[in-house]
């Protein structure tokens, strides 16, 4: 029986990348095997490639008794159970780099399509008609591009904009001004001032509860008289409907499409316009990407099976065993303390400093800072977000992230800490563990103490300490038919101001939150989604 490690690859991937793992394992091709083959075989084999088809259930990954490694080569993994696979202690990968390039050179194509009409025009000539005409169009030239969500892929966008001489506005309030500095890019605080501003707009952000329909009638409505747009990001980010009100009026000048809210998508009324370019998602259908894709997955299940350093692992960490099995127990704290700050910060981050007071300083406590990373970017970017690419995509972003170690704690015997700053905003949030489990107990919001354990739902207000407060905002939940699980109020004595943190059994509101805000006395409040 051999001794080399046994690699199945299921989907079809660069002959390049087969022949990476050929050199250091047995490797089987099983791109023609049916489900049934599949369960009865992968029992045998120490990893895994796949691409999308193949739909890794726990009932399949159940069956996987030697797996120590499943590759995706590509960005997502929606098709392996992740939780599956973890509590299996299989690591999962993928290559979230391949296609960036790929994703930026055809948003740039669609771009360059919309304004020359190129479609339109091949279309018309190949049917036998010259209507050069009818099909003049426009230059990218002096024109101004608007990016919204500046990660990876956005940043080559704008780069690529740049040498058609396009000034370029991005918002992403994950990216400090400092980064839009150096890249040459001027970083606007919202997106209302892209929509004012803009003649094209491109969107490159995850699909999330708060993206999905992120164009809609109402930002149409700000737009710029005449602005494209161009997706190839996710299909839900643009509302169809609204956006052939916008094209019927006029508001919205054109737009391109490479992506769309159910795929495949073949009927709609929008495949008729001659106003609109469209391709069936084809921004990662490179020859380069689909070459990377195999080449970095197949480097990252050789490293796994070879006891190297897994860099784009989605679910376990690259530490040593020592080091999980001290700091472990407050990861989740941490991530969770990095939601709730940047949750509270108004604008874009500047800078992000973590404190670890007492016992926990004694610590190595990068990884801390990592998932308190990781807890910051969380559902705000197009990759997956885990605790080895948050410290990357940080510093992508520009986020200057300090450490501050102290073994002393006045109050508790572990303290975290995370300050953010936000232009002359500063926010301050602090946790705890508490109990076996080690479950967070959030302890402090801008400088006021609390004692409470952390909720899926919550939401936090600021205003003035006077007596009736609380009640009112238990009435106006009960107005808006939320169920508060329950509330605490943090106020330093001598201090004119106070702080509300209230648990909810369901996602609190934006109009809710705005209500209250309204009520005379209350400064400021947020809901937050942990």
């Amino acid at each position: 029986m051999s001794e080399r490690a046994k690699v199945l690859v299921k989907e079809k991937i660069a002959d390049s990348g087969v022949d990476q793992l050929k050199e250091n394992f047995d490797v089987e091709l099983g791109v023609d095997w049916d489900d049934a083959q599949l369960a009865e075989r992968i029992g045998e084999f120490d990893a895994i490639l796949i691409r999308s088809a193949t739909k890794l259930t726990p009932e399949l990954i159940g069956k996987a008794d030697n797996m120590k490694v499943i590759g995706r080569a590509g960005t997502g993994v929606d098709n392996v159970d992740i939780p599956a696979a973890t509590k299996r202690g299989i690591i999962v990968a993928n290559a979230p780099e391949s296609n960036s390039v790929a994703a930026a050179e055809h948003t740039l194509a669609l771009a360059l399509a919309l304004f020359r009409n190129v479609p339109q025009a091949h279309k018309s000539l190949v049917e036998g008609r010259w209507d050069r005409a009818k099909y003049k169009g426009a230059e990218l030239y002096g024109k101004t591009l608007g990016v919204i969500g500046f990660g990876r892929i956005g940043q080559l966008v704008a780069k690529r904009a740049q040498a058609f001489d396009m000034e370029v506005l991005a918002f992403d309030k994950f990216v400090s001004a400092e980064r839009f500095k150096d890249l040459g890019v001027e970083g606007v605080d919202s997106p209302d001032e892209i929509y004012k501003r803009a003649d094209l707009i491109t969107i490159h952000l995850p699909k999330t509860p708060e993206t999905v329909d992120w164009i809609d009638a109402e930002a149409i409505a700000k737009f710029k008289p005449g602005m494209r747009i161009v997706n190839c990001a996710r299909g839900e980010l643009v509302n169809l409907d609204a956006l052939i009100e916008g094209l019927d009026s006029g508001q919205v000048g054109g737009a391109a499409l490479d992506v769309f809210p159910d795929e495949p998508f073949t009927e709609h009324p929008i495949f008729a316009r001659e106003d609109v370019v469209v391709t069936p998602h084809l921004g990662a259908s490179t020859a380069e990407a689909q070459d990377r894709a195999g080449t970095d997955t197949a480097e990252q299940v050789t490293a796994a099976l070879t006891g190297g350093v897994v860099t784009n692992a989605v679910n376990i960490p690259a530490v040593s065993p020592a080091a999980m099995e001290a700091v472990a127990p407050y990861v989740p704290l941490c991530q969770t303390l990095g939601q709730l700050a940047v949750g509270l910060t108004p604008g874009s981050i500047d800078r992000v400093e973590v404190e670890f007071r007492g016992g926990i300083a004694d610590n190595d406590t990068r990884l801390l800072g990592i998932a308190v990373q990781a807890g910051l970017l969380s559902g705000h970017t197009e990759e997956a977000v885990n605790l080895v690419n948050a410290p990357q995509m940080a510093e992508e972003r520009g986020i200057e992230v300090i450490e501050i170690k102290d073994s002393t704690a006045d109050e508790f015997t572990d303290l975290v800490r995370v300050t953010i700053q936000s232009g002359s905003d500063v926010v301050t949030v602090g946790g705890t563990t508490v109990g076996p489990k080690n479950t967070p107990y959030l302890v402090s919001i801008w400088g006021q103490s609390f004692y409470l354990p952390f909720a899926e739902h919550m939401a936090v207000f600021r205003y003035t300490d006077q007596p009736g407060m609380i009640g009112k905002v238990g009435s106006l939940f009960g107005e808006e038919g939320v169920n508060i699980g329950s509330a605490a109020v943090g106020a330093e004595a001598g201090s004119d101001n106070a702080v509300m943190v209230v648990t909810a059994d369901a996602p609190v509101s934006s109009e809710t939150i705005e209500t209250i805000k309204a009520v005379d006395g209350f400064s400021a409040g947020y809901a937050i989604e942990l």
